[in-house]
Parts: C-alpha cells; structure tokens; sequence
C-alpha cells in the first residue's frame, strides 16, 4: 500500500467518523500538512497521520509541532499504519492508534479528545483560510459568496421556488455552530 493510498482510506474513515469538512494534504502556516483532517460538531476537528514505514513514524516525532504539540492541528490525534507497525505504548501523550487489517481501518487506541490549544485553533483556521482561497481563485470570476449561493439560482432558474428535495439556506442545520455534545 502506498502513502497516498492510506491517505484517501484517511479521508473515508473521518468521514465515517462523522467529519463534515475534510481535507487532505493541505499545508498549514505553522509548517504542519496534515495527511488527512476533518471537522465535526462544535468545530472538533481530527487529524490523521498516515505513516507506512516505521522509519517514517519515528522522523515524525522530530518535527517542531511534535516537539510542541501545543502548535499542532487537531482536538483528536491519530496515527494511520498497516498492522503491529507501531505499537500504543509509543505514540506521543493523548494520540490514538488507527491500523489498517484486511482492507478495514480499526481503531487500536482511542485519542484525547482536547488535544488542540488556541494556537492550534489559529492555524486550523488559517488552514481552511487558505484553502477557500485557493477555491476562489478556481471560480473566479465569481465570488466566493456567489458560488456558495447556488441554491438562489436555483430557485431563480425553478421561477422563484427551490426544486423538490433542496432545503432553503437559511433552513440548513449548522452542526459547527452547535455545542459539543457530551461523550
């Protein structure tokens, strides 16, 4: 299995994990590009860290956002390896432990869930910052704003109604803004 392989498993089990927002590979301002991150409820984000050899787990540790873990991304923190790779016993303070066995991803050890300090909100911020605006360069030249409103086009092109099955904006659930629900 390659990295970019166990990258997109990543990016299926967050969104099992019920991640709405998920990104891959995107670089942060502190340096860090997480392999895999998502956002669930309250702004909770996971990060996943792929790593296929050990040799790899073990230069992981040496990175400056390991070293202070207090300037990396995520509230949960896991590694992603194949199999016996890495044992708990030798992950970093509060990371969990997800394999891959049989084409499945099974989760070894179970993560912190208040991982992420207030430097590391800033950067995941400026992780999605960046990368709505790599999006708008992409549209241009439309807004941003515009192509997020594609539903008002859609009721103006359907003579002032929304076609059966799409909910108004403003009727939307916004599951980021809500409170955390207790674990």
């Amino acid at each position: 299995m390659t990295h970019s392989q166990l990258v997109e498993k990543a990016v299926r089990w967050l969104r099992h994990y019920r991640c709405g927002v998920v990104l891959s590979e995107q670089a942060c301002v502190s340096g860090e590009m997480p392999d895999a991150i998502g956002w669930k409820r309250a702004c909770h984000s996971v990060l996943v860290e792929c790593k296929i050899t050990r040799a790899d787990f073990l230069a992981d540790r040496t990175k400056p956002f390991r070293l202070k873990p207090e300037q990396g991304v995520g509230s949960e923190r896991f590694y992603l390896t194949p199999a016996s790779l890495v044992h708990a016993e030798e992950l970093p303070l509060g990371w969990g432990l997800l394999e891959i066995r049989e084409r499945r991803i099974e989760m070894v050890h179970a993560s912190a869930k208040n991982l992420r300090s207030a430097t590391g909100f800033r950067y995941e911020m400026n992780l999605l910052l960046a990368s709505l605006a790599r999006v708008q360069v992409r549209i241009e030249p439309q807004t941003i704003t515009d192509f997020l409103k594609w539903k008002n086009r859609m009721a103006e092109y359907n003579r002032g109604s929304l076609p059966e099955g799409l909910t108004a904006a403003e009727d939307e659930a916004n599951v980021f803004l809500e409170p955390e629900l207790p674990c």
